[in-house]
């Protein structure tokens, strides 16, 4: 439980980290709360299936494309939920892989035992 709530600080970390850095991504505190529980659950219940469904575009594009459907996931939750901004598809991209990267880097310094 104690390792599910340090992950889950660390992707609001990585929201307001990733909406500082990227000019078309706005968010408030409360958005970005409730945006990263919507977003893992969307991650956890359609990005599997979208994934499936394109495997063929993933394979051509070595895996690429999976930041499009990274982006789409983002996108998608910035149309549900209020104070979870993202201007466009194109910032939804640029910060699908920033929040990608920023991700990792927490995740990699930040151990939970």
């Amino acid at each position: 439980m104690k390792g599910w709530i340090l992950r889950w600080l660390l992707n609001i970390v990585a929201i307001f980290i990733t909406a500082y850095l990227i000019p078309g991504f706005e968010l408030t505190f409360w958005g970005a709360i409730v945006g990263s529980v919507f977003l893992g659950i969307i991650n956890a219940i359609i990005r599997p299936v979208l994934i499936i469904l394109t495997l063929p575009l993933n394979i051509v594009t070595l895996g690429l494309f999976t930041l499009v459907i990274n982006g789409f996931m983002l996108w998608l939750t910035a149309i549900t939920v209020k104070g979870f901004d993202i201007s466009g598809f194109g910032a939804a991209i640029l910060s699908a892989l920033v929040l990608t990267i920023v991700s990792f880097l927490l995740s990699y310094f930040v151990k939970d035992k």
